[in-house]
């Protein structure tokens, strides 16, 4: 017979995170309160503790697997078979790959939802310093929560880093105090209220996540900026994507970032030549992107520029 689908809810971070913190909060504010049994994959054990009663009260079982090597599909069929529960929550050890823990799932069990959760205070240095650490527990995340966010900290900052990473993720912060909120100060460090937008070379980064999120406030204006060309095999003669390398995390994760740009001379530049680029800010589906996107319209021919920068960066 076949088995009954399983949902799971995944949550990742580095150790001291937030992650159970988060969950005992989850489960005060009644979140798992239905008549339905969890079963709760505990895979690192952290300062903070979940009362037993909240467990109980919640019908949920605690599981601990603490060594990588356990967390196989076979030994979670066992776990499925003893308790038979009607969800999976799974508190994921912080140095280990959660997508590699999803390829483990039996084949009934469906992550329906990943929250990632990121101490503030200390995000800038382990980015620096263990930025793939922070990169695997942010890929599979549907929404990051940065907790012991101060109002002074640049919540635009840690934005566009977490966006880098994971363009479709919905990012909350939390204060010291616990209190969530979405709001951000993001304010651009170029004028962006004429009609015509002129990007300095070092913000191209910042301007590129920033239209992503925001693209309303540059449809319907010009933008001047310096960057490389990629042309694509098959792109049709008007065809090209100015852009940049950005590291996203570290120099082993560099990718190349732009939109899409239409121009009449577009064909007469090879890979990674200069151009500058005077162009119109539109908002519409393009296949590249599989749904909408910033798409740019020149209406005269691009100019030819010296090299620059390769690199840029979303901070």
């Amino acid at each position: 017979m076949d088995k009954k689908d399983l949902p799971v809810y995944m949550f990742t971070g580095l150790l001291e995170s937030g992650k159970t913190s988060f969950i005992r909060d989850t489960l005060n504010d009644g979140e798992f309160e239905d008549g339905e049994k969890s079963v709760y994959i505990l895979c690192e054990e952290g300062e903070a503790e979940i009362d037993p009663e909240l467990l109980r009260k919640n019908l949920i079982t605690v599981v601990k697997i603490e060594e990588r090597e356990l967390f196989t599909e076979d030994y979670l069929n066992q776990i499925e078979e003893k308790y038979r529960p009607d969800r999976i929550l799974l508190e994921v050890n912080g140095m280990w790959k959660p997508n590699d823990l999803v390829d483990e799932f039996p084949e009934n069990w469906m992550l329906v939802q990943c929250i990632a959760l990121i101490d503030g205070s200390t995000f800038k240095t382990y980015m620096n310093n263990m930025g793939s650490f922070i990169m695997e527990q942010v890929k599979p995340a549907d929404l990051v929560v940065f907790n012991k966010v101060d109002d002074n900290e640049d919540r635009g900052s840690y934005r566009r880093r977490v966006k880098a990473l994971n363009r479709r993720a919905q990012i909350l912060y939390e204060d010291e105090k616990g209190n969530l909120d979405d709001a951000y100060a993001d304010t651009m460090p170029f004028p962006i209220d004429g009609p015509v937008i002129e990007l300095p070379d070092d913000d191209f980064g910042l301007w590129y996540m920033d239209a992503m999120d925001h693209p309303e406030k540059y449809v319907g204006k010009k933008i001047k900026f310096h960057a490389m060309v990629y042309r694509g095999k098959g792109f049709p003669d008007d065809k090209l994507v100015p852009g940049r390398f950005a590291m996203t995390c570290c120099a082993a994760d560099i990718q190349y970032v732009g939109y899409v740009c239409h121009a009449p001379n577009a064909k007469d530049f090879g890979q990674k030549a200069w151009v500058n680029v005077e162009a119109d800010v539109k908002y519409e589906y393009c296949k590249d992107y599989k749904g909408k996107g910033i798409v740019l319209y020149s209406d005269k021919d691009l100019e030819a520029a010296e090299p620059g920068e390769q690199l840029v960066y979303f901070t």
